[in-house]
C-alpha cells in the first residue's frame, strides 16, 4: 500500500488534528502527549516533534500511515455498504 502524505511539516497541529482526527491518537503514541494543549495547536509538526525530541520525518511517517490505513479501511466499509 502506498502511503498517502497528508500531513506536512509544516503544518500547525491544530490544523492536523481537526482535518484528520485520528491523527492526535498517532502524534499521542509517538510521544506528543500534549497535543490538546492550545500551544500545541499553533506549533508546526515539526516544531512540536522538535520540542519533544523527536524526529520530525519519523513522526510524519507513522501518522501518514495511520491517516492512510484509516482512509483505506473506511472505503472498504463504504464498498462493502454498497453491496
Amino acid at each position: 500500500m502506498q502511503i498517502k502524505e497528508y500531513v506536512t511539516k509544516d503544518m500547525l497541529m491544530g490544523e492536523v488534528i481537526q482535518q484528520y482526527p485520528i491523527a492526535a491518537r498517532a502524534l499521542m503514541e509517538c510521544g506528543m502527549g500534549c497535543v490538546h494543549c492550545p500551544a500545541a495547536a499553533m506549533e508546526s509538526v515539526s516544531e512540536a516533534a522538535m520540542v519533544h525530541g523527536l524526529d520530525a520525518e519519523e513522526v510524519l511517517n507513522y501518522v501518514n500511515e495511520r491517516i492512510t490505513l484509516s482512509e483505506a479501511m473506511a472505503e472498504e466499509t463504504a464498498a462493502a455498504d454498497v453491496q
